[in-house]
């Protein structure tokens, strides 16, 4: 059966986007950039030293220190960050000293459409960077994040094909936040696939340890608030919960724990009630099924941008410029 996250490629191809890699000095981000360059994924602009970094067709380099309009990125990160008391001197040392902020700032700028970064990094700097640089969309309480999962040969979600979330940035989401990673989430999923193909469409699950009502606690009161809160912002979402994971995704768990769910057995965006129980599911999924993973795709900014594991091999950073430019398009 043919990938459904490698089918996301030939989209990318239609319509190249400009995507920074901030970590040009990175062995496996040369690498893979120019694998991406030599397929036409899409334009990379990679950020480093350009005494060092061997040039190729499709590839920029930008070092911080030589760039044109330097003081216009400052001032740009200044004035979005002077309400914390930064100061125009660290301003400018921020942008300077960290990668991850200048190649945010050129999405910013509109240089480039989105980046990936993460290979050198921590999660937290890099959400820091898309945050701090890109700002919130309107309409969003909070930034959070989601990985696309594919499981080879199962039948579950949209034949083996998650979204996962949150599973790497908000550590105990209120009904409020929880409502908007799931909208979030099945934006990226309507994103990724119902584009080219209007039959598919989300089915949100927001999990818990109970299924509808058949335990009590605080966490599952609020999985119930969120799912009245996402009813209102997103009425024509197919959301439903509170579920327990086996009557999400089993057809045969679904007909007898929730048989009147428009959701239950079939559900392929699945929303985790705190970062515990999300990080923990990807992980397990990712290392016992071996499924391909892709993420943390940060959700909720003004502009797509993705994080890597620091562990990440090649074809880890393909995957996330591949759908950090298929949301960029």
């Amino acid at each position: 059966m043919t990938s459904q996250i490698e089918s996301l490629k030939a989209i990318a191809k239609k319509r190249p986007k400009r995507i920074v890699l901030p970590e040009g000095n990175e062995p496996r981000i040369i690498e893979a950039a120019g694998v991406i360059a030599s397929k036409g994924i899409a334009e990379i602009i990679l950020i480093g030293d350009e005494s060092k970094i061997k040039k190729a067709a499709g590839i920029q380099v930008i070092e911080p220190a030589k760039y044109p309009k330097l003081k216009e990125l400052i001032d740009i990160f200044y004035n979005a960050r002077k309400h914390k008391g930064i100061t125009p001197d660290e301003a400018k040392n921020a942008v300077l000293a960290d990668s991850i902020f200048f190649g945010a700032l050129l999405v910013r700028t509109g240089v480039a459409d989105g980046f990936v970064a993460g290979a050198s990094h921590t999660t937290s700097s890099v959400a820091k960077a898309a945050l701090y640089c890109l700002g919130l969309e309107d309409g969003v309480n909070v930034m959070s994040s989601s990985f696309l999962i594919e499981l080879a040969d199962s039948h579950f979600g949209d034949k083996g094909l998650f979204i996962f979330g949150d599973c790497g940035i908000v550590p105990d989401p209120d009904a409020e936040k929880l409502a908007d990673i799931a909208i979030s989430c099945s934006r990226l999923y309507k994103k990724f696939f119902s584009s080219s193909d209007p039959g598919r469409k989300p089915y949100v699950a927001l999990l818990s340890y109970s299924t509808k009502g058949s335990s009590r606690g605080d966490s599952i009161d609020k999985v119930v608030k969120a799912l009245v809160i996402i009813k209102k912002k997103a009425p024509d979402l197919d959301v439903d919960g509170e579920l327990q994971l086996d009557a999400a995704v089993v057809p045969e768990v679904a007909k007898i724990k929730a048989p009147k769910s428009p959701v239950a057995g079939r559900a392929n965006v699945l929303i985790f009630p705190n970062l515990d129980a999300g990080n923990i599911a990807y992980k397990l999924t990712q290392r016992l099924s071996k499924a391909r993973v892709v993420g943390p795709l940060m959700q909720g900014v003004r502009k797509p941008c993705s994080d890597l594991s620091r562990g990440c091999c090649i074809q880890e950073i393909i995957d996330a410029v591949v759908v950090t430019a298929v949301r960029a398009q």
